[in-house]
């Protein structure tokens, strides 16, 4: 009964610490719904639960949900449980943050024998949430729900599944997080073959069988459903020239070193530790170290190889997402094992330093808007505040017009006008074209409409006029002062939010 009693204090423990490093790296990397992919998913959630919201261009976000069970499965859960859509995608953001530090927890406990090396594992994921991924347009986790966020914490339960020698089990977590964000879940699949055989098979052996077994999960990661490799277009090309961070010639020499570095360092980790007799931990840098070396050079054929250009959205080199996830964590608690040891003065220097940087970051990055975007928190930002006045007071068939650059004007800090207003928007030329790169049919659409939007900062009421002739465009957001003419119904310091007369 001692012996028992012992284990349910510990998980209490253990949980109890979970939840602290979940509420400090929820605090630290901050909260931003309707943020950057985030204006994709929460619209297509909020179309479900009220199909009268965008009667145009809903095909900008619809379409990307065609892989995805997220945007039903999230609206299922507010129509279930009646929780308002903002506290539930809140819920579910911490949630999340909750079950991949849980889940570290359980993969740092199968690599470190010392308490102290899994929990500062822990807390250094926890602090580097939003450390960016390289070249890949990435942070190791959004601050806002993403499909992104559940499949890893589901990838890293299947991780620690392997790890413990449950491989059958690991099977249905991955398939379940295919639901939800199947790139990523390749990916995560690849690196839990890469691991199995790392742990059974002799380093002599486990590579013929990874050729065989593995090959055509990496290659799957860049097949998105339906694709097919037809000439792309010029309209294509220039929705793709918006997107940099795809095309690898055009990454920094630290980006790249980003990419690489990683990969050394799981190479030196795996030398080191099968040395000192760290068996688990160096068959594990072994398997990182190779599953990035194999995805790496994929990714590097995508790129060489013009015919497999329609490829390059799919992302490849995002691979490097698991790889700065581990290689955070291994970091961590390495530091703890080595450098923190039981000092309560290191322990708190460390939390301090990796934290109040982050932190500081953050708000640097997103400096027009609240670091923590609460439901029910007045917006102090200008643009959401012009959002919040249309979800309130347009029509739900509304059609508006804005800046095609309007994402990236500053203080904007990328906030999605169709998840935060929930109105139609004629295409922009920021985020759709991200959407164009995966579905070529929408590139003569989207181009005809970025076309009838140039010069958006110089248009008056006749420009306004012939995009209302030409679309049906019946609402826009404009600067203030205002062009003449329009019918301006709202306005703060910077913003106007106007009828087309």
């Amino acid at each position: 009964m001692q012996g028992l009693s012992n284990v349910m204090d510990s998980r209490k423990r253990n949980t109890l610490l979970v939840l602290i490093f979940s509420t400090l790296s929820f605090v630290v990397m901050g909260y931003h719904p309707g943020m950057e992919d985030d204006g994709v998913y929460l619209a297509a959630v909020k179309s479900r639960l009220n199909p009268a919201l965008y009667p145009h261009n809903a095909v900008f976000f619809r379409i990307q949900m065609q892989a995805t069970f997220f945007d039903n499965w999230a609206a299922g859960f507010v129509r279930l449980t009646c929780i308002p859509i903002a506290y539930a995608e809140l819920l579910w953001q911490f949630a999340s943050i909750v079950a991949i530090l849980a889940c570290c927890r359980g993969i740092a406990g199968k690599l470190f024998k010392e308490e102290r090396a899994q929990w500062a594992g822990v807390a250094m994921v926890g602090a580097m949430f939003t450390l960016p991924v390289a070249g890949t347009a990435l942070f190791v986790v959004d601050q806002h729900l993403h499909p992104r966020t559940l499949a890893t914490a589901l990838i890293l339960l299947a991780v620690w599944l392997v790890l413990a020698g449950r491989r059958l089990a690991a099977m249905p977590v991955l398939l379940l997080s295919l639901m939800l964000h199947p790139i990523m879940t390749l990916f995560g699949a690849s690196f839990c073959v890469f691991l199995a055989t790392a742990i059974a098979q002799p380093f002599h052996t486990w590579l013929r069988i990874r050729r065989r077994a593995g090959l055509g999960i990496g290659a799957a990661a860049f097949i998105p459903l339906g694709w097919h490799l037809e000439p792309p277009s010029a309209l294509w090309h220039k929705a793709m020239e918006t997107r940099g961070y795809l095309f690898l010639d055009r990454w920094a020499w630290y980006e790249w070193l980003g990419a690489v570095a990683p990969l050394v360092l799981f190479w030196l980790l795996w030398r080191i530790a099968g040395k000192h007799g760290e068996t688990l931990l160096a068959r594990f840098a072994l398997a990182v170290f190779l599953f990035g070396v194999f995805h790496e050079l994929l990714a590097v054929i995508v790129w060489e190889t013009p015919v497999l250009v329609r490829l390059e959205p799919m992302q490849p080199m995002r691979f490097l997402h698991l790889v700065y996830l581990f290689m955070a964590l291994i970091g961590g608690s390495l530091i703890g094992k080595f450098l923190l040891r039981a000092s309560v003065g290191r322990w708190a220097a460390f939390l301090l330093l990796f934290n109040a940087g982050m932190f500081a970051s953050q708000r640097y990055q997103f400096s027009g808007s609240q670091h923590l975007e609460l439901p029910g928190r007045p917006p102090a930002n200008p643009w959401l505040q012009a959002f919040a006045w249309i979800r309130l007071n347009t029509p739900a068939d509304a059609y508006f017009a804005l800046d095609p650059y309007y994402l990236a004007a500053p203080g904007e800090d990328y906030h999605g006008f169709r998840a935060l207003a929930e109105r139609s928007q004629l295409a922009d030329a920021v985020k759709d074209t991200a959407v164009v790169g995966l579905f070529p049919a929408l590139a003569p659409a989207w181009g005809q409409q970025i076309e009838a939007e140039e010069g958006w900062p110089q248009f008056q009421l006749d420009d306004f006029e012939r995009l209302k002739k030409e679309f049906g465009v019946n609402w826009v957001v404009v600067s203030y002062p205002p062009p003449d003419g329009l019918a301006c119904r709202w306005h703060n310091a910077g913003i106007s939010v106007c009828q087309v007369p």
